[in-house]
């Protein structure tokens, strides 16, 4: 972790842009030399990292000179964040003062001083000051770092470039087990030697090699015991000719995996590739082999696909050939191009768990001395959340604690205490970490600040480590989501994530930790991420050390929100948040506003009623959440003043009223989330300033008469729009409505996937036929998946021409069109899954046009009406009584994928069509009148 933070600061330190700040400096006084010390004793620092991050574990001195590092590291990093935010402040204040509305590049003013002269436009004293403190601060800052530099030599740590360098060791595996210890998992056996024993189910699959088998799972799942089951199951033994197991580890050998395969008395004398892989191929000719490949790394397909060449040509006159790899990396996986059948294992569930843990603690024991432990023992199963290794090692330490208080003692501590765990439960997982780049370390142990069981949500993780600078790549072409994308797919490639939930369009949305990572990244970052949870109002809690830097607040009982104490521990803090505060009864902002150091703030849910105007003094903040503080009704314009601001949460502060005018000056925000803010009239013209704003997940459009209000033409300056979701609300109250439907360019923002437009109700025909030329103009990109379109009031539901041309739709959603008297062909959607219509009170009848089928058609047998809807939903059709079957075409196929109905109030209706009324048991019915229609038709013989 402190090699990434020491690399970028080494970075900012070598770049051209500093070199305007030290000349700033240098005129009052000369720190050039400091600043060239300062590097060359972090770069000597560097080079002994990897050996103090592999030591720190065990040493807890190791630990407090790193922890010593870092604390100097972050105090630089503040003094350039510092000196940049004054330069960028100066910058945009010469802009509003000359008036000018253009965008302020962010590239150009990274650490940008166009001149010494140019730099801080006011009075020469404060000017000298300013460069005095900063050169001060340097000074000081270097005097620090070479005490720490210097004490590193007390350690004797191995550089990088040295040999002996301590390296975990990976263990040796062999394919004999003991069955009497294994529980559970037969689930898992059956699908393996399923898997093994089966024909391949893709065509062509084996003619490409050997079928491969990937068991995907962190380290002490027990992916290695699964596949010692499976190997030396008897179906197993019969099965194959000819059976190898390998302990691969890291690195990939080639070549000593080939002469495991080939066996010691067939192993040729050279060790030429070429001449070991013939002798793979010969080894296995002719013969129905089964590999077993245990405990792989390497993502290079280069050492792969020599070795499945050679078994290729050795296996092409046999088919059933089976490699079965064990990875806790899904990439290896995909390198190996064997995703089709690739198992995941998962956590052991509660009673194999239990029983795993109590057959080793109660060995030997009599049965009415286990009694008495049982209740603890219960506990203790629970920290073991499903990881047969840790029930194996728990196990094995209760096994020699003969007392109730031994017991306690182990339940009651945290697992990073408890040494066997460190050793055993841990150092698998320290492998994973170390095979981890120092980038994405960072990352990995952020997550130490959220609580255990919480869900977190990919995208805020991903706008939190960019809060706190981890998102930087030398592929300069890259933006900083796109690096968090890249760095949290490769967390849960590597397992350290788990518990997924999707969004509606299959995409990654929701992840959790398992609770033994979540203890290993605590054990990692103790000393710098810290949870409290507070159970009373007064309770006292003093932070560990003055080192922590991400702090979360948990309050389970009613009170203020309140700070540990000592206060001063927290002045260092980078991060703080709070969690489960609905409760809070007033929040200490005194205390809060002291925190200068802060990049990320949450303070969502707590019932926040007024932010101050000197949180503009944090001039650190990335990060802000202000969501679900429903009685928020405004913001103060200081908050303007933060420039280094990227991601602003606002979701569902229902009383907010309007954003501030100064908004413009946010030149670094990114993020703006607005949904449910429904006291919003419109958004500031400044907002319009903010072109490189990625996701803004609500528009609410001004009428023409207000000129500081953003129009819907105004959308079109956001090109860079990548946020899946966007709401665009009061249509119904723009003016020369078609013509800025038109500029707001909205086919041009491809990365949107889900659009909802709000229209406006304005009782007159002027406004209706409006409506119709906006729709008609407001084509949105051909991929889009999802559109819902509230009280539109054109008389015809035309959807211009672009509607049909939603190939990619999944989602469709209908409300309130008080004109329209029938619906458009949505039959003719490929993948439409869900379609919801409701509000339609004109509507009198359904019939063919909304299958999309024409009555004059004269092959209907040809024609499938929503070939891939799952869910279809009617509400609020007061006045539709005939639902039409499809008479003499019956021969069409119509919805053969639905499984959900529902129909609420629709008093006039009369009965279902015939379509839905034959062949259809897996059909689930909601509302009543979809039940009562159903009962009355005695056609469907599951009712939901």
């Amino acid at each position: 972790m402190a090699d990434a933070l020491i690399s970028f600061l080494i970075e900012q330190l070598a770049s051209s842009a500093f070199e305007q700040i030290k000349e700033n400096v240098r005129l009052v006084l000369n720190v050039e030399k400091e600043v060239h010390q300062f590097t060359e004793s972090l770069k000597t620092i560097q080079a002994v990292l990897k050996d103090a991050e592999n030591r720190r574990v065990k040493e807890a001195v190791v630990q407090d000179w790193l922890d010593k590092l870092k604390g100097v590291s972050y105090d630089m990093d503040n003094v350039l964040d510092e000196w940049n935010t004054q330069a960028l402040k100066q910058q945009i204040e010469k802009q509003e003062n000359e008036g000018e509305n253009t965008l302020v590049n962010k590239k150009k003013v990274r650490f940008s001083i166009s001149s010494p002269c140019n730099c801080f436009r006011f009075g020469h004293g404060r000017r000298v000051v300013i460069r005095h403190g900063v050169a001060k601060t340097i000074r000081q800052l270097n005097i620090r770092l070479t005490s720490i530099a210097e004490e590193r030599l007390r350690y004797q740590f191995q550089s990088t470039t040295a040999s002996g360098i301590e390296e975990p060791q990976q263990p040796k595996t062999s394919s004999l087990v003991d069955v009497s210890e294994i529980f559970g998992r037969e689930n898992e056996k059956h699908t393996l030697i399923s898997m093994l024993l089966g024909h391949s189910t893709s065509t062509g699959e084996e003619e490409r090699g050997p079928l491969v088998v990937p068991v995907v799972g962190m380290g002490g799942m027990g992916k290695t015991t699964l596949a010692q089951l499976a190997y030396n199951d008897e179906k197993v033994k019969a099965h194959f000719e000819k059976r190898i197991w390998v302990c691969v580890s890291d690195p990939f050998d080639e070549i000593k995996i080939a002469k495991a395969i080939i066996g010691k008395d067939d192993t040729p004398t050279s060790d030429e590739l070429d001449a070991i892989m013939q002798s793979v191929s010969k080894s296995v000719e002719g013969k129905r082999f089964l590999i077993v490949l245990d405990d792989v790394w390497t993502e290079n397909d280069t050492k792969w696909n020599k070795l499945k060449l050679a078994l290729k040509f050795g296996a092409d006159s046999v088919k059933g050939n089976r490699i079965l790899v064990t990875t806790r990396k899904e990439t290896v996986a995909r390198m190996m191009r064997a995703t089709t059948h690739m198992i995941h294992l998962d956590k052991l569930n509660e009673q194999n768990c239990s029983s795993l843990f109590y057959y080793i603690a109660f060995f030997d024991r009599k049965k009415d001395k286990t009694d008495l432990f049982e209740t603890i023992g219960n506990e203790i199963v629970k920290k073991c959340n499903g990881l047969p290794l840790a029930a194996k090692t728990l196990g094995s330490l209760m096994r020699y604690k003969n007392t109730l208080q031994e017991w306690c003692e182990v339940l009651n501590s945290e697992m990073w205490e408890i040494e066997e765990v460190e050793q055993n439960v841990f150092r698998p997982l320290l492998l994973s970490y170390y095979d981890l780049t120092s980038e994405i370390k960072r990352c990995l142990l952020f997550c130490a600040s959220f609580p255990k069981d919480y869900k977190i949500n990919k995208n805020n993780l991903i706008e939190l480590w960019m809060s706190q600078n981890y998102l930087n790549s030398k592929n300069k072409t890259l933006d900083k989501r796109s690096i968090g994308q890249k760095y949290f797919d490769d967390l849960v490639m590597r397992s350290f994530f788990q518990d997924f939930q999707n969004d509606y369009y299959g995409n990654l949305e929701n992840c959790k930790m398992h609770d033994i990572v979540h203890d290993f990244v605590q054990f990692l970052t103790r000393n710098e991420c810290f949870i409290i949870e507070s159970n009373g109002v007064n309770q006292a809690t003093v932070l560990p050390s003055d080192s922590i830097h991400h702090l979360t607040l948990m309050l389970e009982a009613k009170g203020p929100l309140s700070l540990p104490t000592p206060f001063h521990g927290c002045k260092n803090l980078r991060s703080l948040t709070t969690l489960n505060y609905r409760r809070v009864t007033t929040t200490d902002w005194d205390l809060i506003l002291q925190l200068k150091c802060l990049r990320a703030l949450n303070l969502s849910r707590i019932g926040v009623k007024e932010v101050p105007k000197e949180i503009g003094e944090l001039l650190h903040l990335r990060y802000i959440d202000l969501s679900w503080n429903k009685k928020l009704k405004e913001l103060p314009d200081a908050m303007c003043n933060l420039c280094n601001l990227e991601t602003l949460h606002l979701e569902r502060c229902e009383s907010l009223e309007k954003l501030p005018k100064a908004m413009g000056k946010l030149i670094n925000l990114k993020h703006l989330y607005l949904d449910g803010c429904w006291g919003l009239s419109g958004l500031p013209k400044g907002v319009g300033r903010l072109r490189g704003l990625q996701i803004l997940d609500r528009f609410v459009c001004g009428g023409g008469d207000d000129k500081e209000i953003l129009q819907l033409a105004d959308l079109g300056s956001f090109e860079h729009l990548q946020g899946t979701t966007l709401q665009i609300r009061d249509l119904g109250k723009v003016k020369d409505g078609c013509e800025q439907a038109q500029k707001a360019q909205l086919e041009k923002k491809k990365h949107l996937l889900e659009l909802k437009l709000h229209f406006w109700s304005v009782p007159h025909t002027q406004q209706r036929i409006s409506d119709e030329e906006v729709l008609d103009a407001l084509r949105p990109h051909q991929d889009l998946k999802s559109l819902w379109v509230y009280r539109y009031e054109g008389s015809t539901l035309v959807f211009g021409n672009w509607i049909m041309s939603l190939q990619h739709l999944t989602h469709l959603s209908l409300y309130q069109f008080e004109y329209c008297e029938s619906l458009p062909p949505l039959g003719k959607f490929p993948y439409l899954e869900v379609l919801r219509i409701g509000g339609m009170r004109r509507v009198e009848k359904v019939g063919f046009e909304l299958l999309g089928i024409e009555e004059t058609q004269t092959s209907p047998a040809t024609a499938t009406a929503f070939p891939k809807l799952k869910q279809l939903r009617f509400e609020w059709m007061d006045n539709w009584e005939e639902w039409d079957g499809v008479g003499d075409y019956c021969q069409v196929t119509i919805m053969p994928c639905l499984s959900s109905l529902e129909i609420d109030d629709a008093p006039k209706l009369k009965q279902l069509p015939d379509f839905l009324l034959h062949n259809r048991p897996q059909l689930q019915l909601k509302g009543y009148k979809a039940r009562d229609l159903a009962r009355r038709g005695k056609a469907v013989s599951s009712i939901g």
